[in-house]
């Protein structure tokens, strides 16, 4: 991987002003800080911190996003910057590993140092000399967590394109494709959903009802006894849902490990326990009302809980349009009390139809 190809693929994913570069040395200094920040719970949890590895190589990918984008501001190559602040060796530009790890703390305090000295950098300003300071305390922090730099960067390209770019429809995974029809998500389904005068919620299809009656099973009313469009959602854009799976009998039981692994009881708790994280946090947005985007902390939640499961093959971006299109129909639910869901795997869309 070339740094150069790195500035390429990451380019389109640089949604901020390019007039501007204040938003951007924010953003190089509050990763930086996350780095120090992680370095920190490190000292205090030891071994109990299992995410640290993981949580390194994200924060120092996206510093190295930051700084791509001040270089791009400043119209220099990264490639160029990194390649003088080791001396004009070229091989820093095909993203080493490395071998030693001195001292962390030291090199992340220097490190801190450096960041804070691009802050007074502005667009008239020559970047160069306080770029390649910053790069060679970057690359010594690198070099002390003993993490392949490539590792960075892929983890980096993979994250902020699967969240920013949309994904071509080709290259998106699907998940019973292989499986006999009676095997898989159906690809077009319409289910109604019916409140009755005792205020449950009842699912029909094809004139059969699925599953038990549903309140909000809380004190004070806010809907989640509609909750189930959020499975069809998932099922209709994803092509993922255990839960809807299972409402339907339609399980991969031919594929022992498949359907013990992936549509059994374990996933069917984490899809449902994600689900009700997801509108934990939506209530307090209005349930999404408005909004075009999720939050990348929320996102990248989303992806912790389904690490494991083959969704997790899913880009950031799929599952933001999921969340995005479940919450559009569960408002028009919730409107009309009921309402028939209609869910077109082809096209990975979900929509709604009054009774």
């Amino acid at each position: 991987m070339l740094l150069t190809d790195y500035m390429r693929q990451v380019e389109l994913t640089d949604k901020l002003s390019k007039e501007q570069i204040l938003p951007v040395l924010l953003g190089l200094f509050g990763e930086v800080g996350s780095i120090m920040a992680t370095a920190k719970k490190l000292h205090r949890e030891k071994e109990a911190y299992a995410g640290y590895q993981h949580a390194v190589v994200e924060e120092l990918g996206d510093a190295l996003w930051y700084f791509t984008a001040l270089c791009r501001r400043f119209n220099l190559n990264v490639e160029t910057i990194f390649s003088e602040a080791t001396g004009g060796g070229g091989y820093i530009s095909k993203a080493p590993g490395f071998s030693t790890a001195p001292e962390l703390d030291p090199i992340l305090l220097k490190l801190g140092d450096a960041t804070a000295a691009c802050l007074s950098l502005n667009l008239t300003s020559d970047p160069r000399d306080t770029l390649r300071s910053f790069v060679a305390c970057y690359l010594k922090a690198v070099q002390a967590t003993s993490i392949p730099f490539d590792q960075i960067v892929n983890y980096n390209i993979a994250k902020t394109c699967g969240r920013f770019l949309d994904p071509e429809p080709a290259a998106l995974p699907t998940f019973d494709d292989s499986f006999e029809q009676e095997e898989q998500i159906p690809s077009h389904f319409e289910i109604d959903i019916v409140q009755r005068r005792s205020g449950r919620s009842y699912l029909r299809w094809n004139g059969v009802f699925l599953g038990d009656p549903l309140t909000d099973n809380m004190r004070d009313e806010d809907g989640y006894r509609f909750h189930d469009v959020f499975h069809f959602a998932h099922a209709s854009v994803l092509h993922w849902s255990p839960v809807f799976r299972a409402l339907i009998k339609q399980k991969r039981k031919s594929n022992e490990k498949i359907d013990e692994a992936q549509d059994g009881g374990r996933a069917i708790v984490v899809e449902e326990g994600l689900t009700a994280w997801i509108f934990s946090r939506a209530k307090d947005l209005g349930f999404f009302n408005g909004q075009k985007t999720v939050s990348f902390d929320m996102l990248k939640t989303v992806q912790q809980f389904v690490t494991g499961y083959e969704v997790d093959a899913c880009p950031l971006k799929l599952w933001e349009d999921a969340i995005l299109q479940g919450y559009v129909v569960f408002r028009q639910v919730l409107a009309q009390r009921g309402g028939t869901v209609i869910g077109d795997r082809k096209d990975r869309k979900i929509s709604y139809r009054p009774l």
